[in-house]
């Protein structure tokens, strides 16, 4: 933009089915950053001379709103005793004990994880670890045999689905699902994978939307000069002035920790750079 000499993306809140924001002309959510040349990318980004990047992120959102709508005890436990959720999950998907387990077993208990935040199949867990279908259907079966509120939420919610003919967020936010309706196995299959999702990926959406307008509203009532520049899924990243730091460090920490009471502690991690590889 000429008049900023800065990128400015296009923002929008309806192209999403799970309610997240999207970013398009560019993409400024899409820059990669599993790979190292990925994240080099984001040093381009720089703060403004005076200014400092303040980043951040959800700790592990979206199990966190499984735990708490699915009501499991073992998952409420490992949060409420900031556990790792990975190793617990391993120890007992695995059956062995916490000390035990090892890097590889803890990357597959976290595959699992998250392949049940989005309804993975087993073929497509399969794939993800690389071991036969077989051996990823008995990682799914033993990882819903010890987290039994997991598995029961996912029954209880597809049904509910069907019988409604939507699925709700916490806040009440409604997706309708057709596919679950439909004479083909494989749409209707679909249909359940949304149905388990899109409380837990769309309250996630729903609880950054209203951290964002929470972190705004306090930056304005303090009439700081730091802005809000960009939000990446779980991430908020802000451009702070250097005398503001501190400030805006304690306003993102507060506000988003406390947008919702949970059964167990939302957390967000708080990091910062002079560019947005450093902030990260």
């Amino acid at each position: 933009m000429k008049k900023t000499g800065r990128i400015h993306s296009k923002f929008h809140q309806t192209v999403t089915s799970t309610g997240r924001i999207s970013s398009t002309d560019p993409n400024l959510q899409n820059i990669p950053t599993r790979m190292e040349l990925g994240k080099k990318l984001r040093k381009v980004f720089k703060a403004s001379e005076g200014c400092i990047y303040i980043d951040a992120d959800y700790s592990q959102i979206e199990l966190r709103v499984l735990a708490h709508i699915s009501e499991d005890k073992n998952m409420i436990e490992a949060f409420n005793n900031n556990e790792d959720i990975h190793l617990q999950a391993a120890s007992k998907v695995f059956n062995i004990p916490i000390d035990k387990v090892t890097k590889e077993e803890r990357t597959k208990a976290k595959a699992v994880n998250f392949g049940i935040v989005y309804g993975i199949s087993d073929f497509g867990l399969a794939g993800q670890l690389g071991v036969p279908r077989k051996k990823a259907k008995e990682y799914i079966e033993q990882y819903l045999d010890k987290y039994n509120g997991i598995k029961e939420f996912m029954t209880n919610i597809v049904e509910q689905t069907k019988e409604k003919g939507y699925v709700e967020t916490l806040y009440n936010r409604r997706r309708y699902v057709p596919e679950l309706k439909s004479n083909n196995y494989m749409i209707r299959q679909f249909g359940g994978r949304i149905a388990m999702n899109t409380p837990i990926q769309g309250t996630a959406a729903d609880i950054m939307k209203i951290a964002m307008i929470n972190v705004y509203n306090k930056l304005k009532e303090n009439n700081l000069k730091s802005k809000l520049i960009i939000q990446v899924h779980d991430e908020l990243l802000i451009e702070a002035d250097l005398k503001e730091e501190d400030q805006v460090k304690q306003i993102l920490k507060t506000e988003m920790e406390n947008v919702i009471k949970l059964k167990i502690p939302l957390i967000a991690d708080i990091s910062k750079g002079y560019n947005w590889y450093e902030a990260k």
